[in-house]
């Protein structure tokens, strides 16, 4: 079995293409949300940072702490977070247990089919559609192409890997 490369520290261009990704995916799910009204917003956006923060403890058990992972969120963490003894890979992770990463895109992508069926926008339809395609195509490139692929703690054990791959 062949080892695949790994990165100490992710390059900089693969951080900024990740980073980029999870901004647009809450960007256009801010504007979905942002047609129901600013205190609907609001929440979305403290809804994003409660995410973003939730991610980021997880960070201090990582191989990547205080390094480029790919998300970037390695070098952010370390900055708010002390290093734990834990060991990343004897986590567990369950459907149910990353409902809450799912749902930053699920929420405005229901929201906006809600919205297409009360009062048919183009604008809508677009956001709707570019939205689907980051939540499919396009997180499926970051971290099939991306982040896993190159991931050091993934070969130390991922608690995420163990439960999205494939069982043979």
């Amino acid at each position: 079995m062949k080892k695949e490369k790994c990165y100490e520290n992710f390059p900089l261009w693969m951080v900024a293409v990740t980073v980029v990704f999870s901004l647009l995916t809450y960007l256009f799910g801010a504007y979905i949300i942002y047609q129901l009204g600013l205190i609907w917003l609001a929440a979305y956006i403290i809804y994003i940072l409660w995410l973003e923060f939730r991610l980021m403890t997880h960070c201090v058990d990582c191989y990547y702490y205080g390094k480029w992972c790919a998300f970037g969120r390695g070098k952010l963490s370390c900055l708010f977070f002390k290093k734990k003894k834990k060991q990343f890979g004897n986590m567990k992770v369950t459907w149910l247990a990353i409902v809450p990463d799912l749902l930053v895109s699920i929420i405005p992508m229901v929201v906006g089919i809600w919205l297409l069926f009360n009062r048919f926008d183009w604008v809508i339809l677009g956001v709707v559609v570019v939205l689907l395609l980051l939540m499919s195509i396009g997180n499926g490139f970051v971290r099939g192409s991306i982040a896993c692929k190159y991931c050091k703690q993934r070969q130390l054990g991922c608690p995420a890997e163990q439960l999205f791959a494939k069982k043979k």
